[in-house]
């Protein structure tokens, strides 16, 4: 599976390595911050946390990435990810 990572992304293994580390402290941090944030709105209901929730992480999750992304020296690596990602979305013109 890493081996098919590596070589569908063009990475050496420490690359890989490092890649991983910022989606899994990226993604971690994002919800860390989420839960810090969610207490701003106000919101009691779970019918409307859970979505408004849902709809923060989406958009704190790629900051997060670009941020730990840079001290593991993958900034390049995440910025055309994440703009293939929004492409894909229609989110960012082709």
């Amino acid at each position: 599976m890493f081996e098919r990572l590596r070589t569908k992304w063009k990475v050496t293994p420490l690359q890989l390595v490092f890649i991983l580390c910022t989606f899994a402290i990226g993604g971690s941090l994002t919800g860390f911050v989420g839960k810090r944030i969610m207490p701003l709105f106000g919101i009691e209901s779970p019918w409307l946390y859970i979505p408004v929730y849902i709809l923060l992480i989406t958009l704190i999750w790629p900051m997060m990435v670009l941020l730990i992304s840079i001290p593991f020296g993958q900034f390049r690596f995440f910025t055309g990810y994440l703009k293939k990602m929004g492409k894909r979305m229609g989110l960012v013109k082709k």
